[in-house]
């Protein structure tokens, strides 16, 4: 009897774990991602940044998420629309030089609701001399239809200025 109660157990328990590992019909397919409309996506986001910062206006920044945080080098990160519209100022006001941003790569979630950007950028004078140039990555989400960034950082690679004390 006990025998046959411990069979009994074993298939039930087989059948069990067949039943419940066979689930095919359940499998969605694959979402096919197109990485070259998601960097044009990205870029153009770049593009209309660098427009509303060279303007020289300080208005909404549609770039950010507003839960968004910003790391630069030197100081804390930067963690609202607020402080970001503060750090933004002095450039905006400073003078004529102009920044541009370039989308070097990407890589997408499966999905493509999330990228990694990594970019670089130019800061040119008015004589087009280039005053400023660095590397970035930034995360972008998709929300309500279009990416947003919800964290960068960037970093500079012109050389540093000698600091004589």
């Amino acid at each position: 009897m006990k025998s046959m109660f411990i069979k009994g157990i074993v298939l039930s328990y087989l059948i069990l774990l067949m039943s419940s590992c066979n689930n095919s019909e359940e499998k969605s397919a694959p979402v096919s991602v197109d990485k070259e409309q998601i960097k044009r996506e990205i870029q153009a986001r770049e593009n209309e940044f660098a427009e509303i910062y060279n303007s020289g206006e300080l208005k909404k920044i549609g770039y950010y998420a507003d839960d968004a945080i910003t790391f630069y080098q030197n100081m804390p990160p930067i963690k609202s629309q607020a402080e970001r519209l503060e750090f933004l100022k002095p450039d905006l006001n400073s003078d004529s030089n102009k920044i541009s941003f370039k989308t070097n790569e990407i890589f997408a979630s499966n999905d493509g609701d999330q990228v990694l950007e990594i970019g670089s950028y130019t800061v040119v004078d008015s004589t087009n001399t280039i005053v400023g140039s660095g590397n970035y990555m930034s995360l972008f989400e998709k929300r309500d239809g279009q990416y947003v960034c919800l964290r960068d950082m960037s970093a500079s690679d012109m050389p540093l200025d000698d600091f004589d004390e």
